[in-house]
């Protein structure tokens, strides 16, 4: 086995034990998108997915999706067609909404006198 091969299976070793990068976005946060073609709109986060680095958000990114016709309901009626959905974006398209200035601000962190980590805004310094 040459040093390379060993250096690919090593760093492939490491990459699935390696735990998800942090997201300082979380389920229920509101935010805004910062980029991309829904830029400027607003929504509450349904789902924060850290592995993917992706976070889908209500009402945003909205795409169409041909649903096949796979339940027959009561007195048969079929479930199917074309759906709207919302997709997951990055999460650096996000930025969470200050709740004082109403303004994208950044996520920061402090603790507390009793060891609490708390989220707070950026620059402001006001608690999410």
């Amino acid at each position: 086995m040459t040093t390379a091969s060993r250096k690919a299976a090593m760093a492939k070793k490491d990459s699935a034990t390696a735990r998800p990068p942090r997201m300082k976005i979380k389920k229920g946060d509101h935010v805004v998108v910062t980029a991309g073609r829904d830029r400027g709109r607003e929504g509450t986060v349904i789902l924060a997915d850290p592995e993917r680095q992706r976070v889908l958000v209500q009402g945003v990114n909205m795409v169409r999706k041909n649903k096949k016709v796979d339940y027959q309901g009561a007195r048969g009626a079929k479930d199917g067609g074309i759906t709207n959905t919302e997709a997951p974006i990055h999460v650096s398209n996000v930025q969470l909404v200050d709740p004082d200035s109403k303004k994208p601000a950044r996520a920061g962190f402090r603790y507390d006198d009793d060891g609490t980590k708390v989220r707070i805004s950026r620059p402001g310094g006001k608690d999410f």
